[in-house]
């Protein structure tokens, strides 16, 4: 009997795997232009002769209510020289990155089919890390000096657990999640649950679009923080029920369980110094996964879907 159930549970595994590898060859052949255009080089060889030009080509990337003067005083300014040569030295191309961003591009247009993509353009931005990527319909801007590696000396002064995804790898994740906020429609957040579906959410849709990034990169964990996760995941759950905090209002709540900090704050010393911050990001992103595994949903409807009937239909039971 055991065995006929392992031969069982190997046939669906082997099926499911060969739907992923077709599914993910089908996604590869959808037509997707992406050409990054390195405003950044640009900006740093500008003078008065080329300036115009930049502008009428970069409108947005100038405020109008500086002159030309301004902008040329900008391009001699020691921090803007600074901040040019070392992204020059870790972006002197940037194939790699083009290729992940396009991949992202297919899979987003393979589940929203009225996507169209965006000018990408990079830029610097006195490592504004708060706003590292922008979205628009039309472009998406991304500060590559907020890209340099997490020990760079420009984040020494940044707090460990918010610098450790200044890299390479982190760049098409946090681009896949300025789209995820635009296709997640959902009420105002009230309760701790509606924290965690919303942010559940957010990394599936991670999961769907750029699948060729490993659970921790999506998450912003590292392997062994995502490891204690999963093995603590019955531990967190009971914790969450027990002390009834799903359906809680309390304000301190995302503060604790949702929002970037070195660890999460149980108010428990022996488990807060040894367990990752954000975990209740980690639960609403197992809680959506139940529910997508247990229903018959497509991942725009899901993306709409109430917090509350997700929570009821997700059958949602943490590994033990």
């Amino acid at each position: 009997m055991k065995k006929n159930i392992l031969l069982i549970v190997l046939l669906v595994v082997i099926v499911s795997c060969k739907n992923d590898d077709q599914l993910e060859s089908d996604i590869e052949k959808i037509p997707i232009d992406v050409k990054i255009e390195r405003f950044d080089e640009l900006f740093g060889k500008a003078n008065e002769q080329n300036l115009p030009t930049l502008k009428q080509n970069f409108p947005f990337m100038f405020s109008k209510k500086y002159t030309d003067s301004f902008w040329i005083a900008r391009t001699k300014d020691t921090l803007q020289i600074k901040l040019l040569q070392e992204v020059s030295k870790v972006y002197p191309e940037i194939n790699e990155q083009e290729t992940e961003i396009k991949a992202l591009f297919q899979h987003i247009k393979y589940y929203f089919p009225e996507f169209k993509e965006p000018r990408i353009i990079t830029t610097t931005s006195f490592v504004d890390y708060r706003n590292r990527v922008i979205v628009t319909d039309t472009i998406s801007l991304i500060s590559l000096d907020c890209y340099l590696g997490s020990d760079h000396e420009f984040y020494q002064g940044i707090q460990k657990y918010i610098r450790e995804d200044f890299n390479k790898k982190h760049m098409v994740v946090d681009l896949a999640l300025e789209y995820a906020k635009n296709y997640i429609f959902q009420e105002p957040n009230k309760t701790l649950l509606d924290e965690m579906i919303y942010f559940g959410k957010q990394l599936y849709f991670l999961d769907k679009v750029i699948p060729f990034k490993t659970e921790a990169e999506r998450i912003g964990y590292t392997q062994e923080q995502l490891d204690w996760a999963l093995a603590n995941e019955s531990y967190v759950w009971r914790y969450f029920v027990e002390r009834e905090l799903l359906f809680s209002t309390d304000s301190k709540l995302p503060g604790r369980f949702i929002n970037p900090a070195p660890f999460t704050k149980f108010y428990l010393e022996e488990i807060d110094s040894e367990s990752p911050g954000r975990l209740g990001q980690y639960i609403g992103w197992q809680i959506v996964k139940a529910y997508m595994q247990n229903n018959e949903v497509s991942l725009k409807k899901m993306l709409m879907t109430s917090p509350e009937e997700i929570f009821n239909q997700s059958k949602f039971k943490p590994r033990k």
